[in-house]
């Protein structure tokens, strides 16, 4: 009787399991079945998780262990395809991941170039590959090829083969252009890491790039051959424009020909990013697309002229071969930067489908470029305008492709004006879906989002698109004859107004949300609800909202950090009761910046030394910051010079949080968290969120990406070193004891500490 009993009920439920199972996978079937035509789109995601694994993951370990379980899953696909739709879709995905994983650890392994193993200042000779001229900074940005060994203070220095050098334009000399080589002093140093957790991260983007080293130039700067060749057709037609119109105007007039943003000024690039209008400065789809469309309506209109060429050539066909070669041309003028390409390579696509009778923009089209992109250049996928644009365009087409949409904005038998206000609607509506798409992206990389940017282009995107472009075409046709002032005269009012609008919505009250540093989480579960949204077609799609939701959710609940710390340890930045504060009152711009951006504040940063609540000397600043109706003290170094060991243990003690750029005493020992050099070495940059005691950290100790831990340049020279090179902010770890006592005299003697405050 009990075995009978016992038995019973494990007999009952593996059967209504195995039709539970059954009835799950046939719902399955049924649902890919109907999705049948949105199943390739999946393919460029598959390899972008591929490639996302890597960057996530830390090492070569996890690495191989998740490819094996990309192939593992695509193999069984394979085995079991037979029963059916789904596991075909499994075994491509699988394999697919696997592919993209593989892809991008080859790419990275076959970029790999030495870095500098230490800031220096070298005497060297170099091939020029690229000249990018920054005139709103007075400056020439140089890259450099075939670099040997340079000369230092005390000896020659290794140097990587690839460096970034920028040099004030009045010390470049006449006729240096790309193919020259030259000889030149530089302070040199390793590309950086972010300097807080969520900022760029340019060591990764140099590696990929194959640049070892940065550093600024000095004059003077020989050429030792190759001069004369002039600045090429690019650098000319840069200069062109901008001598035809002056200012920012004149860069955004060059942007737009040549690529080139050197001459656009800081306030009015940082107007045209706070009002949503920074991707106008940037060739891509946009231009490329005006471009494109400009070339075969010319084509097409001046070969129908001729009676027989419209009776027995394909015009149409003709005008889309020279669209696609207006495109590559267009690309090649504009330097062939990876977004130019990508752009490139779309604009092809869609010429191709048009010669073949196909529907021009679909999601398999977009789907082609992407996976195309990543097939090429698998490290894209990590940075924003990858991402930005691919998310701008598959939300476009994914919301005209909608059978409602598409009926409700298609063609219909109307008068001029509802036409052209159903025209608006659709501006508008793509305008506001867009601004949502790229949200996210917008607060992962820079921190930021504009509210009122879909109003914006909606004026901006057709001023740039059809008066712009076109006239500024025409005004260089015109110069030939020395006919093109009027028409120069036209471009530079309506740059104008463009900057005027740039500036009014810049300036408009919540005209950009300023959030911290989302969690990788946070933006994968909204990237991934977004997709799924996006490209399939039945109901299904609807349960990408729940893990969309749940990204917006958390990302909005992640609080603002209260303490950063740069990975150096010289700059901090607190949050007080009026906002975020920084420690040194000589911090650069792009310091105050990245600080600003990184701590969730939108504005010019304050002076920790100016706040109530702060007690600063120049050698030591201490400040109480509180968070959830507990009270922290941070301490903080704020120069190189020593502060007698009593009083900066003393100080320790009164204490939560110590930060030095020097190695601090053994008995320096705040009540929680010491930050000097030889923690922030292993660490970087440090976010600190006091309500929870979260510690957030650039470095992983775990992470062995070949950016954090690269082959290195020998060091052959003994004394010309860090010190060396920077003598004028080296730490006091670095000095010598006379230099320690000259600079104590200098500062008028020691900090004086009274009552625990500085």
């Amino acid at each position: 009787m009990t075995d009978t009993a016992a038995a019973a009920p494990s007999s009952y439920p593996a059967w209504r399991q195995f039709d539970a199972g059954t009835r799950i996978g046939e719902t399955v079937e049924r649902w890919l079945e109907a999705e049948r035509d949105q199943l390739p789109l999946w393919l460029p995601v598959m390899l972008g998780l591929g490639v996302a694994c890597w960057f996530l993951l830390p090492d070569s370990r996890g690495w191989a262990a998740c490819g094996l379980v990309f192939l593992a899953i695509g193999t069984a696909g394979l085995a079991l395809g037979r029963g059916g739709r789904a596991w075909r879709a499994i075994a491509v995905g699988g394999l697919a991941a696997a592919v993209g994983l593989g892809l991008v650890w080859w790419r990275a392994e076959r970029v790999a170039a030495p870095v500098l193993a230490r800031p220096v200042v070298a005497t060297f000779a170099g091939l020029v590959v690229r000249v990018e001229p920054l005139a709103a900074r007075e400056l020439v940005r140089l890259t450099l090829e075939d670099v040997g060994a340079g000369e230092g203070a005390r000896g020659a220095v290794d140097l990587p083969t690839r460096l970034r050098v920028n040099l004030q334009q009045a010390d470049v000399p006449t006729g240096l252009a790309e193919g020259a080589t030259v000889r030149l002093r530089a302070r040199l140093m390793p590309p950086p890491a972010a300097a807080v957790p969520g900022a760029y991260d340019y060591a990764r983007v140099a590696w990929f790039d194959g640049i070892g080293a940065i550093g600024r130039g000095f004059a003077p700067v020989t050429i030792l051959s190759g001069a004369g060749g002039g600045e090429g057709l690019r650098g000319r037609l840069t200069r062109h424009i901008t001598a035809r119109v002056e200012g920012s105007a004149g860069g955004i007039a060059a942007a737009l020909a040549t690529g080139d943003v050197g001459a656009i000024g800081e306030e009015d690039a940082e107007a045209m990013r706070r009002a949503g209008l920074a991707h106008l400065l940037s060739v891509s789809g946009l231009h490329i697309t005006a471009a494109v469309a400009a070339t075969m309506l010319v084509v097409l209109r001046l070969l129908a002229l001729s009676p027989w060429l419209a009776l027995h050539v394909r015009l149409p066909l003709v005008a889309a071969a020279a669209g696609a070669l207006a495109a590559i041309g267009y690309t090649l003028l504009t330097g062939a930067q990876v977004p130019t390409i990508r752009s490139c390579v779309a604009a092809l696509l869609v010429l191709a489908a048009l010669a073949l009778g196909r529907q021009a923009v679909t999601l398999r089209l977009v789907a082609a470029g992407a996976t195309i992109v990543l097939l090429v250049w698998p490290e894209a996928l990590a940075g924003p305008s990858f991402q930005l644009s691919f998310a701008a365009i598959t939300a476009i087409v994914a919301f005209h492709e909608h059978p409602r949409v598409a009926a409700f904005f298609g063609p219909h038998e109307e008068g001029r004006a509802r036409r052209f206000g159903r025209g608006v609607l659709s501006l508008l509506a793509t305008g506001l879906l867009v601004e949502a798409a790229l949200m996210p992206i917008a607060v992962y990389h820079f921190h930021k989002a504009g509210l009122y940017g879909a109003v914006a282009n909606m004026i901006a995107i057709p001023l740039t698109t059809f008066v712009v472009m076109p006239l500024e075409a025409l005004a260089l046709v015109l110069d030939g004859a020395g006919l093109g002032a009027p028409v120069w005269w036209v471009v530079e009012r309506a740059l104008g107004g463009l900057l005027r609008l740039a500036h009014a919505v810049a300036a408009a009250p919540g005209s950009v949300a300023a959030l911290p540093a989302m969690p990788e989480g946070a933006y994968a579960l909204t990237i991934g609800g977004g997709l799924w949204i996006a490209l399939w077609r039945t109901r299904w799609r609807r349960l990408g909202v729940a893990p969309l939701a749940a990204g917006i959710i958390w990302a909005a609940v992640t609080p603002a950090p209260d303490v950063l710390v740069t990975g150096d340890g010289r700059h901090v930045a607190v949050r007080t009761a009026r906002g975020v504060a920084v420690l040194r009152d000589r911090a650069g711009d792009y310091v105050r910046d990245t600080l600003a951006a990184n701590a969730g504040f939108d504005g010019e940063p304050l002076l920790l030394t100016e706040q109530a609540d702060a007690a600063c000397s120049r050698d030591l600043c201490g400040v109480d910051v509180v968070a959830g109706g507990e009270k922290r003290r941070v301490l903080a170094t704020r120069s190189a010079y020593l502060v007698p060991a009593a009083e900066l243990i003393a100080a320790c003690r009164t204490a939560d949080i110590v930060v030095s750029e020097r190695v601090l005493p053994r008995r320096c020992q705040p009540r929680w968290l010491r930050l000097d050099r030889s923690t922030l070495s292993k660490s970087g940059g440090v976010a600190i969120s006091l309500l929870r005691g979260r510690i957030v950290t650039v470095l992983d100790p775990a992470d062995r990406h070949p950016w954090r831990a690269p082959p290195l340049t020998a060091v052959t020279d003994s004394d010309g070193g860090y010190r060396k090179a920077y003598p004028e902010s080296a730490p006091a770890w670095g000095r010598s004891a006379g230099d320690r006592r000259r600079g104590w005299r200098d500062r008028g003697g020691p900090s004086r500490l009274r009552d625990g405050s500085i």
